[in-house]
């Protein structure tokens, strides 16, 4: 392949990264507790740079280095990433169950509350769950850096030229997979807001689908890396 062709493999490489069903599952555990379309943009393109982050920095060791990653190593990022999807899932699960239960009790809109009248300038009650977004999708996205399709980014680096080019095909690839997670994200956050806007019984039920699912997964991950393929008895 010509040097553009590479370039161009590696971006629209990195958006199809971003459709793995591993990393689909992870950013629906962290949007759909959001309501606000800017916070699930900003979780996908958040996990996109935390990708990029990992990617940047093996990439740097696999040029100048000329290093290989080991079979092992490999696995050994599959299983962790489906430990995080066990650990998002059970979190998702977990706080879903406790907004259910917290429904009944919900502060009425007139803001009164046992007789007394709350402060207008009292902060709004926040259900559980919701809160800053934090470093949650940054941290996912960097343990996501090294699966899937990524190992074949790392396998292209090889074929260039230079290290320079190889940074060059890294920084698109990171750039499409952070334009790919954002517009999944956005997908993702319109789905989860309209389903619960015109059905908002489902919410609850929503979280901890996502939850189970997400762990589910992940516990499927666990075994085929660990057991199948086997990296627990390497």
């Amino acid at each position: 392949m010509t040097p553009l062709t590479t370039f161009a493999f590696g971006f629209l490489l990195g958006l199809r990264h971003a459709l793995d069903s591993d990393h689909l599952v992870a950013v629906s555990t962290i949007v759909v507790r959001e309501r606000s379309l800017w916070r699930t943009l900003a979780a996908g393109l958040s996990w996109g740079i935390g990708h990029t982050i990992t990617l940047v920095c093996v990439g740097l060791l696999v040029l100048q280095l000329q290093l290989r990653i080991p079979a092992a190593v490999e696995l050994s990022f599959e299983c962790l990433v489906g430990v995080v999807l066990i650990v998002l899932g059970l979190a998702a699960f977990s706080d879903g169950w406790r907004h259910k239960k917290a429904v009944p009790g919900r502060i009425p809109p007139e803001g009164v509350h046992s007789g007394s009248r709350v402060s207008a300038t009292a902060p709004p009650h926040r259900r559980p769950g919701e809160r800053g977004l934090g470093m949650r999708p940054l941290l996912v996205g960097m343990v996501h850096g090294l699966a899937g399709s990524a190992a074949l980014m790392l396998l292209v680096l090889t074929t260039l030229p230079s290290v320079h080019s190889g940074m060059v095909y890294i920084g698109l690839f990171g750039c499409g997979s952070i334009l790919g997670m954002g517009a999944v994200s956005l997908v993702l956050g319109l789905f989860f807001s309209s389903a619960i806007r015109h059905l908002h019984a489902v919410e609850q039920i929503l979280w901890c689908a996502v939850g189970l699912v997400s762990a589910g997964y992940g516990a499927w991950i666990v075994i085929e890396v660990g057991v199948v393929q086997g990296l627990f008895l390497r």
